[in-house]
């Protein structure tokens, strides 16, 4: 017989009894185990960052590209062009963010190395371009007899490059906290061309810290969400370049800040840098090209230098394939006689993917082209957060993306309308886009 201590209405157990707490005693201690370890792997679970970057810049030298016809020759280069690129994972989640310095990045070469990238689904790797008129050709302009001037050999190579750094980047992922901060950036950055005080002067700014390991507390990722076009320097002048963004990601990674991610916004009609000098003079060369990206980059650093640091952030992907019409015969002439995208010869639309990403309390939406501001500025009004991220020229680059009450409605958008699909393209885009919103999970408060 034993004596158990403690109750005074329970004086002894016959050994069945005792056998009885022995196993009740072992199954808590199970099942205490068991919780502290679910505990660990719900931590482990919390949002993980990973990033990488590669160098693009092609050797020897290729002609580069400002938009539809044969290329500039290149006879030097003024910076480095990259791919770089952001894979976040939260509870299984995962989706990468990939930015290129280029015009565009069609979504035919995207496709390519999404298949060389097994550790995400393919609809959750966002493709990006800077819009820097400095690179070489990855549309490959034809002209009407067919000849255009894209080094195909080059573009197979960057479409290793982008897998292997996504890769990478895989590879890197760490638990880290986040910083999220929207705010207006000042001085002479940008301004739109046609109509000067028409663009749209926010910065969004996400930053990732890592929680632990040799870079504790260090950030890994700042990504700078801005609306201007990167063509201080332009195809014209024999200089292969990331323009502005080139000193922006410098200033960025000089300051202790992480990786530099620059991704466009809704810069179309004519968001463009403001390199204005007296008497309608321009600066055209790469010291402006550094007072630009290092005034932006200083700017986004002040707008998420007292951002708190946000405790477990969700992560919620949502993709959708839609068909965007297409009226404009430049755009047509493109479709048909480009290498890359024979697949389409002979449609009247085209598809493409949209994608909504809530990042803790930050909204991206993808948008295919230079969405117009006033296209901007409506989207940013309709979304659910304080933390609206425009992501231009993603997934796709199909040209402007304007209402159909702007298309071929004067004289100044006349340029803009025939290097758009057509009339209605931006109207659906933004019916398409808006109903994803509505559709998905409303971003952490």
């Amino acid at each position: 017989m034993v004596k158990v201590w403690g109750n005074p209405h329970l004086h002894f157990f016959d050994p069945f009894s005792l056998m009885f707490m022995k196993i009740v005693l072992k199954f808590t201690t199970v099942c205490c185990i068991y919780i502290l370890f679910a505990t660990q792997i719900g931590f482990s679970q919390g949002l993980q960052v990973g990033v990488a970057k590669r160098v693009i810049t092609p050797d020897p030298l290729l002609p580069v590209s400002g938009g539809v016809g044969i290329p500039k020759p290149a006879s030097e280069k003024q910076g480095e062009l990259y791919v770089r690129v952001a894979v976040f994972e939260e509870s299984g989640e995962r989706m990468a963010i990939v930015v290129v310095d280029n015009l565009g990045w069609p979504a035919t070469l995207g496709d390519r190395s999404r298949k060389l990238i097994p550790g995400i689904k393919p609809e959750n790797i966002l493709i990006a371009a800077t819009h820097t008129h400095s690179a070489p050709d990855a549309y490959a302009f034809a002209d009407e007899n067919g000849n255009h001037g894209a080094d195909l050999e080059y573009l197979d190579w960057c479409v290793e490059q982008l897998a292997d750094a996504v890769n990478e980047a895989l590879e890197n992922l760490q638990p880290v906290n986040l910083k999220v901060a929207m705010g207006e950036a000042t001085g002479k950055i940008a301004y739109n061309y046609y109509a000067p005080q028409l663009y749209d002067p926010a910065v969004g700014v996400i930053q990732a810290f890592a929680m632990d390991g040799p870079s504790k507390g260090q950030a890994i990722l700042t990504l700078v969400n801005y609306a201007i076009h990167p063509e201080v320097i332009g195809n014209g002048r024999g200089i292969l370049s990331p323009d502005m963004c080139g000193p922006l990601y410098d200033r960025i990674e000089s300051k202790g800040s992480g990786m530099a991610l620059f991704v466009n916004g809704a810069l179309g009609g004519m968001v463009t840098a403001d390199n204005r000098r007296e008497e309608g003079k321009e600066a055209n060369d790469y010291a402006e090209c550094t007072r630009i990206g290092y005034l932006l980059a200083d700017e986004a650093l002040r707008i998420v230098t007292d951002a708190p640091l946000i405790g477990d952030p969700k992560l919620h992907v949502y993709s959708k394939t839609i068909n965007l019409p297409i009226t404009s015969e430049l755009m047509k002439a493109i479709l048909v006689n480009s290498p890359l995208h024979q697949e389409y010869v002979g449609l009247d639309s085209i598809p493409t993917q949209l994608n909504v990403v809530n990042i803790g309390p930050a909204q991206l939406i993808t948008i295919p082209g230079e969405a117009l501001p006033n296209i901007g500025f409506y989207l940013k009004r309709n979304m659910p957060t304080a933390f609206p991220f425009l992501l231009g020229l993603c997934n796709d680059a199909f040209g402007y993306l304007l209402t159909k009450v702007d298309f071929n409605s004067f004289q100044r958008y006349e340029y803009i309308s025939r290097t758009s699909l057509g009339e209605m393209a931006g109207e659906i885009y933004m019916e398409e886009i808006l109903k994803m919103v509505k559709d998905s999970d409303v971003p952490d408060k």
